[in-house]
């Protein structure tokens, strides 16, 4: 995905495109100040647009969330929706179905011209008349309407159904707020002439190989930036990023290293690693149409005798040296009502005798063939090795005959969602912090995984958790979609991952921004 650039020929082009002296920008800079300077972050992740409408990807979000701002937002280490744009926003329906917000007043974009309620309306409304193919358009289907008050005080939208998740969806970075006067209506925003009103301004943008952003003199908000300017390079490999920040010549190597070059790091001399809460998952998708079996119930089987013999705890220790952990929801632990119903109805080591009794019983003849797909670098290096490991455990239980098969994210993206693949490795970064952000977009019929899954109970059951605030209805609903998600098992969860980083001596406030929402926030990031 990322082409090939040697580090320290990106970082001249930064320092130049900035007019930044060399030391300002190293790991090891004697600035003695906490605050100001240069941060730069290595990593081998880029974003697909700086256009919110056109983004749906972390490297994208990482770059929207600074530039620009959200009606709402959630705080470090927070899982509620709180106001950033908006002065208060607040349900004014009984049924939860439509929802106000009341704008700050005085706020301005970058360019100087004011932001209100009418920039609100254009934003959602553009994101939905466009609908790019990279975009999280499908996130605001239930939006029947959004509209401004005439004095752009106000925006109110309506809602097709209750949805109590509303709040938490508008802190999403592909909902972040445009300015109606520089944005088109009906295409994309170029990503290197993006106009926010977030903590920084863009200065630079070279697709592969850096974006700069500057400190912005015009942001009105809480927490202004820690430092004056943050380069982001790209790099083609783990092992040229992890030289880098050894070196000194970035202080931040985040995503993706290597389980190898984590530990190489830590300790290393001028290095600290560092973690926080993810709820970064792996899983396994089935598309229920195209695998095997001959009828639903041998299709079901299937399906149930390879959560049976998967072994989650090998492919962590063995694969990931420990850096990841296994998993046995949909909804990863550190997420509230997040169970463990894999477990449960599986166990947690593989058991391939009840495997076999779980195909015989449904007539399926064993091996059973199986095709599964997998992509080499969208989520990192140890994808091969990963599902190398899975085959490994399925041929040698003699109930399974894998094929694996690989291709690059541009075509695996459009063919693993349109029919194309039987079996596939995805992942799942969240949207917001919430269950039902790890339930509802793989589960309802209309998901974008595209694999025919559909069961009504499960419906249902969405329905409730999205419609109430009540913890305890939301508990039970998350509890039942659990048990059905691991019984009917579409998906089949295999790990979960804390953020992890690189950073050099002096560098603070890493830790600070590593929690479930995956908001990446440079601007709390300084050096001593």
């Amino acid at each position: 995905m990322i082409r090939t650039r040697k580090y320290f020929g990106a970082l001249a082009l930064a320092l130049l495109a900035t007019g930044a002296l060399i030391a300002s920008g190293c790991g090891s800079s004697d600035d003695s100040s906490s605050e100001g300077g240069t941060i730069i972050r290595g990593t081998t992740d880029q974003p697909i647009s700086y256009d919110p409408a056109g983004a749906y990807d972390l490297p994208s979000y990482d770059g929207i969330y600074s530039m620009y701002q959200n009606l709402l937002t959630v705080e470090p280490g927070g899982n509620k929706a709180v106001p950033e744009a908006a002065e208060k926003c607040d349900f004014t329906s009984d049924d939860n179905t439509e929802y106000e917000c009341t704008m700050k007043d005085g706020l301005t974009f970058s360019d100087g011209s004011t932001l209100d309620a009418e920039d609100v309306q254009f934003s959602f409304e553009r994101n939905v008349d466009i609908a790019d193919p990279n975009g999280a358009s499908s996130l605001l289907a239930n939006m029947k309407s959004v509209k401004a008050s005439s004095d752009g005080k106000t925006v109110t939208f309506e809602l097709n159904e209750p949805d109590a998740t509303w709040p938490l969806v508008l802190t999403t970075g592909s909902f972040a707020i445009v300015p109606s006067d520089v944005y088109p209506a009906d295409k994309l925003q170029p990503s290197d002439k993006v106009v926010g009103s977030g903590r920084y301004t863009l200065a630079d943008y070279e697709p592969g190989k850096q974006t700069v952003m500057e400190k912005s003199d015009s942001y009105q908000g809480d927490d202004p930036a820690k430092n004056d300017r943050v380069i982001i390079q790209y790099f083609d490999k783990a092992s040229a990023l992890k030289l880098a920040v050894q070196n000194g010549d970035v202080d931040i190597a985040y995503r993706s290293l290597s389980p190898t070059d984590i530990d190489d790091l830590d300790g290393a001399d001028g290095v600290n690693v560092v973690s926080g809460n993810g709820t970064e998952i792996r899983y396994l998708v089935f598309n229920t149409k195209l695998q095997e079996g001959d009828d639903d119930a041998q299709k079901l089987a299937i399906r149930q005798a390879v959560a049976q013999t998967i072994d989650r705890q090998a492919i962590a220790d063995n694969v990931y040296n420990g850096t990841v952990q296994p998993l046995y929801s949909m909804i990863p632990q550190g997420v509230e009502f997040a169970g463990s119903q894999f477990s449960d109805e599986y166990g947690e080591g593989p058991d391939t005798d009840a495997a076999a009794q779980t195909l015989e019983d449904a007539g399926v003849d064993t091996p059973v063939p199986m095709e599964i797909w997998w992509t080499p670098s969208h989520y990192g290096a140890a994808s091969g090795d990963e599902y190398a490991e899975i085959k490994r455990q399925l041929d040698d239980s003699g109930l399974f005959d894998v094929t694996l098969k690989s291709t690059e994210w541009n075509q695996y993206s459009t063919a693993a969602f349109t029919d194309k693949y039987p079996q596939y490795q995805l992942g799942w970064f969240p949207d917001y912090p919430d269950a039902d952000d790890y339930t509802s977009p793989f589960y309802l019929p209309d998901s974008f995984l595209n694999i025919h899954y559909d069961n009504p109970q499960m419906n249902k059951l969405i329905a409730q958790e999205k419609s109430s605030s009540d913890p305890q209805v939301r508990s039970k609903a998350f509890e039942q979609i659990q048990q059905i998600g691991a019984q009917d098992a579409p998906t089949i969860p295999i790990w979960q991952a804390d953020q992890v980083a690189a950073v050099r001596d002096g560098v603070i406030g890493v830790e600070e921004t590593f929690d479930p929402s995956f908001i990446f926030r440079y601007w709390l990031i300084s050096k001593n």
